[in-house]
């Protein structure tokens, strides 16, 4: 049985005033898949996810759960279920870490469900050293912790579509091996991944679906073992350069 998609993006331009950066971009995610796009620095990648939550203004389709969104603000499109872990990790470091996750559970709160305890404690079970760390103040978590409690605090909202920002930037790689485990782990639990990774080998590996994003256009799209076995996809992303982005 086909996989229902979730997000559509056909023909979609974004940029930041007059300096247009995506050019008409075609973009699919079918529903409990993790989907990757890799590409150089500057390609548009993190302006393909702020266009997509609204950050930005962009022309073209974006269609979440079979519904446009074109005109649905940034609040609006996280209380549809979109969510969005950015590179920054936007977290607030004089709270503790159990707070910073209970703010994640607002939609949940605007629906009428004031218990947060499932989803703290499935947190929990993702991420155990954020148990240990409950008390602590965000600030002075480690690199690994910290990203580990953005998308801790992403999940405590239920989204059904969950976009990643660069994850494993600045990571130690015992730290961003935890993190991609984490990430394959999640797919089982029936969310959407919308995956931007510098790491293109990990991204690849872990992903189902993916796209080459090279100047703001799709240059490659494919099964994400495909792409991995394409030469020219190797040469340039896979051959051990680094796939920094902003």
């Amino acid at each position: 049985m086909a996989a229902r998609t979730l997000l559509r993006v056909r023909d979609l331009h974004a940029g930041y005033g007059r300096a247009e950066v995506l050019h008409g971009l075609d973009i699919t995610a079918d529903e409990g898949r993790v989907i990757t796009v890799i590409g150089p620095n500057g390609a548009g990648k993190s302006t393909l996810l702020n266009a997509l939550m609204g950050a930005l203004p962009s022309r073209g389709t974006v269609e979440y759960d079979g519904r446009s969104v074109a005109l649905l603000s940034l609040e609006e499109r996280v209380w549809r279920g979109m969510a969005l872990v950015p590179e920054t990790r936007a977290l607030f470091g004089t709270m503790s870490v159990e707070d910073n996750l209970l703010l994640g559970a607002w939609r949940q709160f605007r629906a009428g469900r004031k218990d947060s305890g499932q989803e703290l404690n499935s947190v929990y079970m993702l991420f155990p050293r954020l148990r240990e760390r409950r008390t602590q103040l965000a600030g002075t978590l480690s690199g690994g912790e910290r990203q580990m409690l953005a998308v801790g605090r992403a999940l405590m909202g239920k989204p059904t579509l969950l976009m990643l920002d660069e994850p494993s930037l600045g990571l130690a790689p015992l730290v961003v091996r935890s993190i991609f485990a984490t990430i394959a782990a999640l797919r089982s639990t029936g969310v959407t991944i919308l995956l931007v990774e510098q790491n293109a080998r990990a991204a690849l590996e872990t992903s189902d679906h993916g796209y080459v994003l090279e100047t703001g256009e799709i240059a490659f799209a494919g099964a994400s073992d495909q792409l991995a076995g394409d030469p020219r996809v190797q040469a340039t992303y896979l051959g051990g350069g680094t796939d920094d982005d902003s």
